[in-house]
């Protein structure tokens, strides 16, 4: 079991994340394929920033459920666990920016 165990604030749209990441997945194989087609590039181009949107945006959910949830539950009790909280939510959020 991992060092995060219990509920995760992202628990209540699990089935939704679950949805968008099989279609993410399915893009990815739909990119492989217009690879091995030679499409054209500007088209496999698009398909991919449709792709990388589709991340970014499960990326900000869970961000979202992640403050809303463990970062605000920490934050409440206090102590050294809110601080590591909000230190891990800083540089998540820095990863994403980046990203």
């Amino acid at each position: 079991m991992d060092e995060h165990s219990g509920p995760h604030g992202y628990i209540s749209n699990q089935d939704d994340y679950l949805k968008r990441l099989r279609r993410i997945e399915g893009q990815a194989r739909g990119l492989q394929r217009m690879v091995e087609e030679e499409k054209y590039c500007i088209d496999i181009l698009t398909q991919v920033s449709a792709m990388t949107s589709a991340l970014q945006s499960v990326s900000l959910g869970l961000l979202n459920d992640h403050l809303h949830h463990c970062v605000l539950d920490a934050v409440a009790a206090g102590g050294p666990e809110a601080e590591a909280k909000l230190k891990e939510a800083s540089d998540a959020i820095a990863r994403l920016v980046r990203s």
